[in-house]
């Protein structure tokens, strides 16, 4: 009797179409995860810088801006642009020649979108921020379950979303629901 040394056609055929049912399943999951985990990258990317800020502002005794800017000098209103942290010695929200740049992050991904209630966040010496703001970072896709939101009250005190109520939809600092 002649010992097998492979598998047939049909064998083959039907584990092909069995690891093809079980991907059709699967590869819907896994881009949601991925989704999430790059806005979730993002959003704590952001949070940092801004804590960062606060910190450097209330060390140093000084005013410390956070703002997007294109030429990391002006600062803009589009919070897809890069974000800057530099301290203002001037008090006029643009990075001067001798005013350094502490850190900085790249622009949003393109599969993100992210907006902000105010364009320009300025941490004084005792680590208030000058407006409280909200900025929230959502999938281009505008789907609310992927939505993640950083709130700055008036203290300076950075609040990340959350889902409290569990329903797939983060709330802000107030416990609005997010919606992109």
């Amino acid at each position: 009797m002649k010992q097998q040394k492979g598998v047939t056609l049909v064998e083959l055929m039907v584990t092909v179409s069995i690891v093809a049912i079980i991907l059709a399943f699967v590869a819907p999951s896994v881009q949601s995860i991925l989704i999430k985990n790059r806005i979730v990258a993002e959003i704590n990317e952001t949070s940092s810088l801004i804590q960062y800020a606060r910190h450097h502002a209330i060390d140093e005794q000084a005013l410390v801006v956070v703002c997007p800017s294109a030429d990391y000098s002006n600062c803009s209103t589009d919070w897809n642009d890069p974000k800057i942290v530099f301290i203002d010695d001037d008090a006029n929200t643009i990075r001067g020649a001798n005013e350094e740049l502490l850190v900085s992050i790249g622009k949003t991904s393109q599969a993100s979108v992210m907006t902000n209630t105010n364009a320009i966040i300025i941490f004084s010496e005792t680590g208030e921020a000058n407006l409280a703001t909200e900025i929230l970072l959502c999938h281009k896709d505008g789907e609310a379950k992927y939505a993640r939101a950083l709130s700055v009250s008036l203290q300076g005190r950075v609040k990340m979303s959350s889902d409290s109520d569990r329903n797939g939809i983060n709330e802000n600092a107030a416990g609005t629901e997010l919606s992109c």
